[in-house]
C-alpha cells in the first residue's frame, strides 16, 4: 500500500516505544501497594489505549485519584530512566526519515511519562501530544486533530499509526488513514485502513514535489 500524506502521527507506547513488560511492571508496582493484584486491575476495568487517570478514576474514590495517579506517574518514570525501555522494531529508522515538521507522537500518557520514554531513546518529536493537552482522550478525536493542528496540517492528509482499538478509532474519527500495528493485539481486533507487524513494514520519503510519500507493507 503507498499513502501520499503531509504528516505521520504515532502513538508511543508499543508503537514507537516496546513498553509492555516494564509498563505491566509499574502497574503491577502500583496495583499491589493498593492491596491489589494486576489481574484484578485488569479484569475490573478496560485498560489498553486509556490513560492512567481514565483508569484510576474507575477504580478509586475521587478524592484519591490524584494521588494514585502520580504514586504510578513515578513508577512509570522510573521505569524509563533505568533504562528500561526499547525501540519497537523499524521505529528508529522511520522516525530518522522523517522531516521534524511531518511526525508528531500523540499519547495517552502524561507528558512527564512520554518525554522519559521517548527520551531514552533519543527520540524527541517537534510536537507531542499528551493527556495532559486534551479534554478528551481517545477513541475522542481531539488528540489526533491537535497533532494536526500544531503540525499545520489537514487532517484529512494526516496518517495514524497505532497498535491499540481505541487509538485507530481516535485517527478514524478524525477523518486520518489509519495503520495498525500488531504489537499487541491479533489483526482481526484491529480496524484499520491497512495492519502490519511493526515499523519495518513502513518506509517514507519525500517526494520532489513535496508530498511525503509511504509505503506500507
Amino acid at each position: 500500500m503507498r499513502l501520499s500524506v503531509d504528516a505521520l502521527l504515532f502513538d508511543s507506547d508499543d508503537t514507537v516505544v516496546s513498553m509492555r513488560l516494564v509498563a505491566r511492571g509499574a502497574w503491577r508496582q502500583w496495583a499491589e501497594s493498593y492491596g491489589m493484584t494486576l489481574e484484578e486491575v485488569m479484569a475490573r476495568v478496560p485498560v489498553h489505549g486509556r490513560p492512567a487517570s481514565a483508569i484510576i478514576a474507575d477504580l478509586m474514590p475521587a478524592d484519591q485519584v490524584a494521588k494514585a495517579v502520580r504514586r504510578l506517574e513515578d513508577a512509570e518514570v522510573a521505569g524509563a530512566l533505568a533504562g528500561n525501555v526499547t525501540p519497537v522494531p523499524g521505529a528508529a529508522d522511520l522516525i530518522a526519515s522523517l522531516p521534524a515538521d511531518r511526525w508528531a507522537v500523540v499519547t495517552s500518557g502524561t507528558r512527564r511519562v512520554a518525554e522519559a520514554r521517548l527520551g531514552q531513546l533519543g527520540i524527541l518529536p517537534k510536537v507531542l501530544v499528551t493527556v495532559d493537552d486534551i479534554t478528551h482522550h481517545k477513541p475522542h478525536p481531539e488528540p489526533f486533530l491537535l497533532a494536526a493542528e500544531r503540525l499545520g496540517v489537514s487532517p484529512s492528509r494526516c496518517a495514524v499509526v497505532e497498535d491499540s482499538p481505541a487509538g485507530l478509532a481516535s485517527g478514524r474519527a478524525a477523518g486520518m488513514t489509519t495503520i495498525a500495528l500488531t504489537t499487541t493485539q491479533a489483526a482481526d481486533r484491529l480496524e484499520a485502513d491497512v495492519t502490519v507487524k511493526d515499523l519495518t513494514a513502513i518506509s517514507a520519503h519525500v517526494s520532489q514535489d513535496g508530498q511525503l510519500e509511504i509505503t506500507v507493507g
